[in-house]
């Protein structure tokens, strides 16, 4: 049996509504603090409603995480490793810090484990993977092919991230070191690698 094309953009925007409805309650009360009754009441309709278009509050979750990573592969449209090193990490720390600091929710969803029990479905981790690749191999591309090279800034990125949102939101505590991290990166890095 197929569905017509009305019925079934009818469908894609309730689910548009619930996610987005979602993501509201995840930043008024914390990712994990919401439940399918708030949800439902906040787009209208009874909780077991919500199953004819979500199977449950992990599939809610699987969708906002693949929402917020499609997002992050957006914000970061097609690296180019152009120019000089040092003004390509501080360009991409800078992009990526203002993506995560303008959604508290967002990251902890996609950079921390607030869910307890709950991982991303393959399907949902699928965006975040691309990302990554994306970050990969613009990093190869500059001579930063050791695993670890990504695996230290994504640390130290991430890490300037959470510092910036757990204790000084809407600052710039955290976002002004920038300058500092990526020099601190590549004074190890090139020490290990001239």
């Amino acid at each position: 049996m197929t569905t017509s094309p009305r019925i079934a953009a009818r469908r894609a925007a309730t689910r548009a509504e619930i996610l987005e409805a979602a993501w509201r309650l995840a930043r008024e009360h914390g990712i994990a603090g919401f439940s399918l009754r708030d949800l439902a009441r906040e787009v209208g309709m009874q909780a077991p409603s919500l199953y004819a278009h979500f199977d449950g509050k992990d599939a809610i979750y699987d969708a906002m995480f693949e929402q917020g990573n499609r997002q992050l592969l957006d914000f970061m449209g097609d690296l180019e490793p152009t120019g000089d090193l040092r003004a390509l990490l501080v360009e991409g720390a800078r992009g990526f810090l203002a993506f995560c600091t303008e959604d508290d929710a967002r990251f902890q969803l996609l950079f921390g484990r607030p869910i307890p029990g709950w991982e991303p479905s393959p399907e949902a981790y699928a965006p975040a993977v691309e990302a990554l690749e994306r970050n990969r191999a613009v990093f190869e591309a500059v001579g930063l092919g050791q695993p670890e090279h990504l695996d230290l800034w994504t640390a130290v990125t991430s890490g300037l991230a959470h510092q910036q949102l757990a204790n000084d939101p809407g600052g710039d505590r955290w976002t002004r070191l920038v300058d500092d991290a990526v020099d601190m990166y590549l004074a190890h890095v090139t020490k290990e690698h001239p």
